[in-house]
């Protein structure tokens, strides 16, 4: 075993931030971070603090330093780091008894080094001829310099960043030497290594940008949603998710898909997040692997077993939609969809809490409902497993041709059944569409099923014609008459005159249309993403807060 200081030189007068290395950063002095990650390192150094303030001592010995006090002719804005090292480091081989073989010099500016960085770092270092290893980051870019009065620049022709020659920059994370290379005036040797930093490590905080840059690295989080979508589900709570992680820009976010559910990932990926399918026989061990700060569950309902485990690994765990026991468990959970039996303490339900999509939102036109019905839009969601589609439009097909209405029918990724379409000539398909709030916007009646999709009708105020795709979709409270919907109920249960008499009644009552449109358009549904959003960034915070907590005790 070598014999290993870590010296970290910390003044009091810093002027580029005053008391730098006192001030709280995340919660913790900025000096703290050094220290800590040098007591952690596996191969056990000595550290020692080197200061002439009497403030930093202290604060430096309560996280475990111990102290050299440094002379003050040392300590001034001329100083230079080689003579105070040297004698920092003859001080600390007098007070404990023995020589060391290699000193390492860490700034307490660069708080994000990790603990790996340094025991990687030192393993290269034992392990070859090398006199010096110095932390540095890549720093290659077309580059000028100034030769009197003019700029020249510094590379011969321009090329992209990657095929330019690297140059890199030193950090102030490390500087780790052999004992024989430390005098007055020199700590590097001549056989020197860099170990590139890079991911955040590399950053040394001078100004109040680096500052601000650190506390956001530090607070950051990492996410992982955990989200269901096939032909049996529906691909609502893919879609769900999708809005949530485009909102959340302070964390990390990534996707975990269950097995079975390969439209979830294909929709994903094909927005470009992160996303893998589980891998494991249990979940719980792709969660492990991954190893997030909080969870977001969009699966259905959820069992008790499922939640203790992702919180008994102290995840946060939010969940969407959940009906299930493992709901009771959750730390927040919010169910825009159904009407919970039960008062839970942070559960929030009701179409307060509907996320919509940016289309909904940013709509900044009225919806005028006109005497005459002349377009319809036949829509059942990513999936239609029921082909209520070919129901629907099979039930109102002849009525409309005579009437000269028009159809639209607007599909999602998981519909298959077009054949059963094509003998209807004057209906006109759309396959998974980007822009279908256009469709609705556009369409005097719309029929769709009791999911997610009567949200978006009511945020623009169409009239609207529901047929529930299963028995869960009963119990959808939304999809009421209260709030402008006339709801069939069962949509295998409905016969196709049922369907064709109440589309005739709506076509021809305009009254009714337009008392539909304003009872949907009274709720306001453009501010429940915002109070979605504000009930999951409080939960972060709360994270992040109890665990400085936890850090400080």
């Amino acid at each position: 075993m070598k014999n290993i200081i870590v010296i970290i030189p910390a003044r009091g007068g810093s002027k580029g931030i005053a008391r730098k290395n006192l001030r709280l950063l995340a919660g913790k002095p900025l000096i703290s971070y050094s220290i800590e990650t040098a007591l952690n390192s596996t191969y056990s150094p000595d550290v020692y603090v080197t200061t002439e303030d009497d403030e930093i001592e202290l604060i430096a010995q309560k996280f475990g330093a111990k102290i050299h006090k440094r002379p003050a002719p040392l300590a001034d804005d001329k100083s230079t780091l080689d003579p105070v090292i040297y004698t920092a480091l003859e001080f600390s081989e007098k007070v404990e008894n023995k020589k060391y073989d290699i000193v390492i010099t860490m700034q307490p500016t660069s708080p994000l080094l990790a603990v790996n960085s340094i025991d990687a770092a030192l393993k290269s270092f034992i392990n070859s001829d090398r006199e010096t290893i110095i932390s540095a980051q890549d720093d290659t870019h077309l580059t000028w310099r100034k030769e009197g009065l003019n700029f020249f620049p510094n590379y011969k022709e321009r090329l992209n960043r990657q095929y330019l020659e690297p140059v890199y920059k030193e950090t102030g994370g490390f500087l780790i030497t052999r004992r024989d290379i430390i005098t007055e005036k020199n700590r590097i040797g001549k056989n020197v290594d860099l170990f590139l930093l890079k991911g955040g490590e590399e950053i040394d905080i001078d100004t109040y940008n680096d500052w601000n840059l650190c506390e956001y690295l530090l607070q950051k989080k990492k996410i992982l949603f955990v989200v269901g979508g096939n032909e049996i589900i529906g691909m609502g709570h893919v879609y769900n998710t999708l809005i949530v992680a485009n909102d959340i820009l302070n964390h990390e976010v990534q996707f975990l898909v269950p097995k079975g559910n390969l439209l979830a990932f294909e929709k994903i990926s094909s927005k470009n997040y992160k996303v893998q399918i589980q891998s494991s026989e249990n979940i719980l061990d792709d969660i492990e692997n991954i190893n997030p700060d909080i969870i977001i569950n969009d699966i259905l309902d959820t069992d008790e077993e499922y939640i203790k485990a992702i919180k008994k690994r102290n995840i946060t765990c939010i969940n969407f939609e959940d009906l299930g026991e493992g709901a009771k468990q959750a730390d927040l959970v919010i169910n825009a969809i159904y009407p919970e039996r039960e008062e839970h303490e942070n559960h929030y339900y009701g179409e307060q809490y509907f996320i919509l999509r940016d289309e909904f939102i940013f709509n900044y036109s009225n919806k005028t409902i006109k005497e005459e019905v002349n377009e319809v839009l036949i829509t059942f969601g990513g999936v239609d497993p029921c082909n209520l589609t070919e129901f629907t439009l099979d039930s109102i097909y002849d009525f409309c041709v005579n009437h000269k209405i028009k159809i639209n029918i607007v599909t999602g990724p998981g519909y298959t059944k077009y054949e059963t379409l094509d003998r209807y000539k004057e209906a006109t398909v759309f396959e998974n569409v980007q822009n279908i709030s256009d469709f609705m916007f556009s369409a005097d009646i719309v029929f769709t099923s009791a999911g997610r999709t009567i949200y978006e009708v009511a945020s623009i105020g169409v009239p609207a014609i529901v047929l529930a795709q299963n028995e869960r979709e009963l119990t959808h409270f939304f999809a009421a008459q209260e709030n402008g919907f006339i709801n069939l109920g069962l949509g295998t249960d409905v016969s196709r005159k049922e369907l064709l008499d109440q589309f005739k009644i709506l076509v021809n009552t305009p009254g009714s249309r337009i008392r539909n449109h304003e009872l949907m358009i009274n709720q306001n549904l453009k501010l429940g993403r915002k109070k979605v959003l504000s009930l999951i960034n409080n939960l972060i915070q709360n994270r992040h807060e109890n665990n400085r907590v936890v850090q400080h005790l």
